[in-house]
């Protein structure tokens, strides 16, 4: 993770991810860079778009996020509808057990 991390401040701070700025900034976090991983990793990443798979990622994290009002109307929704979906069962086995009562 650590890696990744360091390649997400690198493009935060508008700097290139390369081999040399990857190991100053594990260096700086007094991590010991594995140069197998700097490489894959820089490979990796050289066909990315970093900024739309943010972009992407921070949509789908934050749509089922519900705060203050929504959340306890969400809550109250989910309730209702088990609620819903309870008494369509009863209804359901009480019709069953007319047939062999």
């Amino acid at each position: 993770m650590e890696y990744i991390y360091a390649a997400l401040l690198l493009y935060h701070s508008g700097q290139k991810i390369d081999e040399e700025n990857l190991k100053k900034v594990l260096n700086a976090a007094s991590l010991t860079p594995d140069e197998a991983r700097v490489k894959s990793l820089v490979a990796a990443l050289s066909e990315v778009d970093i900024g739309e798979v943010i972009k992407s990622a921070g949509v789908a994290v934050s749509t089922p996020v519900a705060t203050g009002k929504e959340e306890s109307k969400t809550v109250e929704a989910k309730k209702e509808e088990e609620r819903k979906e309870e008494k369509e069962e009863e209804g359901a086995l009480e019709g069953l057990a007319a047939l062999f009562g």
